[in-house]
């Protein structure tokens, strides 16, 4: 199967090899009214077409979108070609892994957003509540499109990105031979550690990534259950195994401490360490009966703690997502399902991944639209401001520089997305 070549989304994007599903060129500054319109419509197209035949996606037959194990989308048409007559295995034609046709699902998301994007749907702007008037009604706060790096080749499924607060580093997380990727503000690749395998210090299947106030990186390894530490130079000086059923998100906190979550035992955790001398202090539950807790987010100034779970899926759907903020003290300050979310919102919010800006407002992205969301500061949640709704798609990561930068991380096509204000 042949796939159509694409122009590079930037500068920044045309130093690396293209990967698969490379967005259109971002709408920015210097560009007629007209091609940023252009711009916008093709990357809707670009959402909602298999990246394999480059066909639009439709709601039955060979066009249907579905799910490969490994999280990947093709259309039905293309998973039956791929698997060949025989129909017993496929490859994944993005991460190489295999699996049996038989593995496949229907992908929920896309024909949720195809059937809000019909003849009544009136597009993407609608589906979100928005009437498209460029980009001032795209992202509200003026956010813009500064920077792209990574990429299939780069990064291979990248799972978590986190900015270091003095340094303005971003490390990502991903299933490469290299688990962590550390990247300058400019975009430039300085450092590659965490090799895949066995011994103490490598990391099986990173999960998440955070790095703390003194530059070490901290990993949640899903292969063995553990979280592990790394200094600035990529050595390993820490290694967490026990007690953890299924470690999953994290985030640094003050003082040397760690806010993380056990997605199977349903826990919240504060880990305190001594990463210079690699010595844990203290390992201790803070807050227990939640569901699949997965992302989390920790607000520096206040210490409240966001927390996003996943519920089991009732009947024949395929589960929802929760919100949780919780004071310093792990009070509860807020909470909403994304059946809630939707009596308030145009759109239901699938959350995959959670932050706190600079004024402390609560910040998902949404996979459902491809959009990143702001739901407003915890004494107001909820509330409904998208910051971005064009050019991702399958956000599942989210940071910010200590310039305010906003940092996406998007799995679909491997990249990490850096958007400043205009």
């Amino acid at each position: 199967l042949a796939r159509r070549g694409r122009a590079p989304a930037s500068a920044a994007l045309s130093a690396r090899p293209a990967g698969p599903g490379d967005p259109g060129p971002p709408r920015g500054s210097g560009r007629s009214p007209q091609a940023g319109m252009a711009a916008e419509d093709e990357a809707e197209l670009s959402l909602l077409e298999c990246r394999v035949c480059f066909e639009p996606y439709g709601p039955d037959g060979q066009r249907r979108p579905l799910n490969l194990p490994c999280g990947h989308v093709l259309c039905r048409g293309c998973v039956g070609a791929l698997a060949g007559a025989e129909r017993q295995r496929l490859e994944c034609p993005f991460c190489r892994r295999l699996c049996g046709p038989a593995e496949t699902s229907e992908c929920r998301p896309l024909l949720q957003l195809l059937e809000l994007l019909g003849p009544a749907g009136g597009g993407l702007a609608s589906a979100l509540g928005r009437s498209g008037g460029g980009a001032a009604a795209a992202a509200p706060a003026g956010l813009g499109l500064r920077l792209c790096l990574g990429g299939w080749g780069s990064l291979v499924n990248p799972t978590g990105v986190a900015a270091c607060p003095g340094s303005g580093r971003l490390a990502v997380a991903h299933d490469g031979k290299k688990r962590i990727h550390v990247f300058g503000p400019s975009g430039f690749c300085l450092r590659r550690f965490g090799e895949r395998g066995d011994a103490n210090n490598d990391i099986k299947y990173a999960l998440d990534v955070t790095v703390t106030s003194d530059g070490h990186v901290v990993v949640t390894d899903g292969g063995d259950c553990s979280v592990k530490a790394f200094d600035s130079e990529g050595r390993g000086v820490l290694a967490v195994r026990e007690g953890f059923c299924l470690p999953w998100g994290l985030d640094a906190a003050a003082k040397s401490e760690v806010i993380l979550t056990d997605s199977e035992a349903g826990a919240l955790y504060r880990l305190a360490a001594d990463f210079q001398r690699g010595e844990l202090k203290k390992c201790q539950m803070i807050r227990s009966r939640l569901v699949s807790p997965r992302a989390v987010a920790v607000c520096q100034s206040s210490g409240a703690v966001v927390v996003v779970e996943h519920l089991k899926a009732r009947g024949p759907s395929k589960g929802s997502t929760r919100v949780t903020i919780l004071s310093a003290e792990m009070d509860l300050i807020g909470q909403m399902d994304s059946f809630g979310l939707n009596l308030v919102f145009p759109s239901r919010i699938y959350a995959t991944a959670v932050a706190f800006d600079r004024e402390g407002r609560v910040i998902v992205t949404d996979v459902y639209s491809q959009a990143v969301i702001c739901l407003g500061k915890p004494e107001e949640f909820p509330s409904f401001n998208p910051l971005i709704s064009h050019g991702l798609s399958y956000p599942v990561g989210l940071t910010y520089t200590a310039n305010n930068s906003l940092v996406v991380l998007d799995s679909g096509d491997h990249s990490v997305k850096v958007y400043s204000s205009t």
